[in-house]
């Protein structure tokens, strides 16, 4: 894109405006992950920024998300940092919470103020990742690419559509209140203007537990019953953070691989066929999420006392997924899906599904693993997987002098 139709001087006014905002202020598998809901105790009304990984990944959930794909427009590196080092300003500022400034009569507000005078913080998160199509040769960043990522793999059952798939930066905006979540994606994008713009975006939503337990996805299964314990440090240095990996670039360190697949669900189609079929097709029940030889959601299937799958049958979703073997130990990932509803298509069929998010150290031993087992599931009679991509979420924001990418670009 020339210079002329996207000027540096739209950049520097969306970096100015950074300055003034900060000084004034498919299935429940692999997943136990952790969902903020209005019945749980009180917590601080914000998620710190600063830190060694970004925030967002494995905090809490909250209700209401947003994940947007950007192509960058930033004519060269210098204006790409100034872009990154405006969107951490933006995100530093309304993940705080305060008062934005006022720019006088004449001017254009600095605010949408959607959510009153008052920005208040929501326990709002935002998570940055780049994608491999950043790596090219616009700014003479290849020898930096994260050693696994490359675009997203088309897998069998598939069916991708190129104007939902991939991009040069993800951004991930989650909060309790849908209003914190479009309020952030316009400031942002405000401030951007002329360096980078949409690709695709979708929303996302998690429910409220029914009636207790892990939430539900739009097939009415719970999701998320066997994720690994997101609170627990040193597990998610296995599974999630990258240390000092083998050929990794080391300003990698302390960032994740970030998978999103857009699922559509065939639901009326689902709706049709009777629960023992569903709960074969899962090989978990539907009311309380249970495995079929288990009482309780968290009970661990017995596969090796079923070598012939009498009670979750051998081809069902948890069992392909996740066999549970000491082989397929290493493919454990995090999973952080939401909900998405687009409406209805063009015949009048609801256009529901997952979004699904998940986070790892390694795309091929994780997540693609886990994929290729689960090539030509019975499941694929009523999900259509037709978007997404693969990107690397960037490491955390040290303090008030760091910004995104920063250890990227020196």
């Amino acid at each position: 894109m020339s210079e002329s139709r996207w000027p540096r001087r739209q950049l520097l006014t969306g970096a100015i405006g950074v300055g003034a905002g900060a000084v004034a202020g498919v299935g429940a598998t692999l997943g136990s992950q952790r969902y903020a809901h209005a019945d749980e105790p009180a917590q601080p009304d914000h998620v710190e920024f600063h830190g060694a990984h970004q925030a967002g990944i494995v905090d809490a959930a909250p209700a209401h998300s947003t994940f947007v794909s950007f192509d960058v427009l930033a004519a060269d590196r210098p204006q790409l940092a100034e872009l990154l080092t405006t969107i951490t300003g933006r995100a530093r500022f309304l993940t705080a919470g305060g008062t934005p400034p006022n720019p006088g009569i004449t001017a254009p507000p600095d605010d949408s103020g959607i959510l009153g005078p008052q920005v208040p913080a929501d326990r709002l998160t935002v998570t940055v990742g780049v994608g491999a199509s950043l790596f090219d040769h616009r700014y003479g960043l290849a020898d930096r690419r994260p050693k696994h990522l490359r675009p997203m793999r088309t897998f069998p059952n598939d069916d991708l559509d190129p104007a939902w798939c991939h991009g040069d930066l993800s951004v991930q905006f989650c909060a309790p209140n849908r209003d914190t979540v479009i309020h952030a994606l316009r400031d942002v994008t405000r401030a951007t203007r002329g360096a980078m713009q949409i690709r695709w975006k979708l929303d996302g939503f998690v429910p409220p537990p029914r009636p207790s337990g892990t939430p539900r996805n739009l097939m009415g299964f719970k999701d998320g019953t066997a994720n690994p314990d997101a609170a627990d440090a040193h597990r998610m240095d296995q599974v999630v953070w990258l240390g000092r990996e083998a050929g990794e670039p080391a300003w990698t360190r302390g960032g994740s691989y970030q998978v999103v697949r857009l699922i559509r669900m065939r639901l009326e189609f689902w709706d049709r066929i009777s629960t023992s079929e569903q709960e074969l097709l899962f090989g978990r029940r539907r009311d309380n999420g249970a495995p079929l030889d288990g009482t309780h959601e968290h009970d661990a299937p017995q596969y090796a006392k079923d070598p012939v799958g009498s009670a979750i049958p051998l081809t069902s979703h948890i069992r392909r997924a996740n066999p549970r073997t000491a082989k397929t130990a290493s493919s454990v990932l995090l999973r952080r899906p939401y909900n998405y509803d687009r409406g209805v298509d063009a015949v009048g069929d609801l256009d529901m599904g997952q979004l699904f998010v998940c986070y790892q150290r390694d795309l091929a031993a994780q997540f693609e693993a886990v994929q290729t087992r689960l090539i030509d599931e019975p499941l694929v009679d009523y999900i259509t997987p037709f978007g997404g991509g693969y990107f690397f979420a960037l490491p955390g924001v040290r303090d008030d002098h760091d910004h995104y990418g920063s250890a990227l670009l020196s």
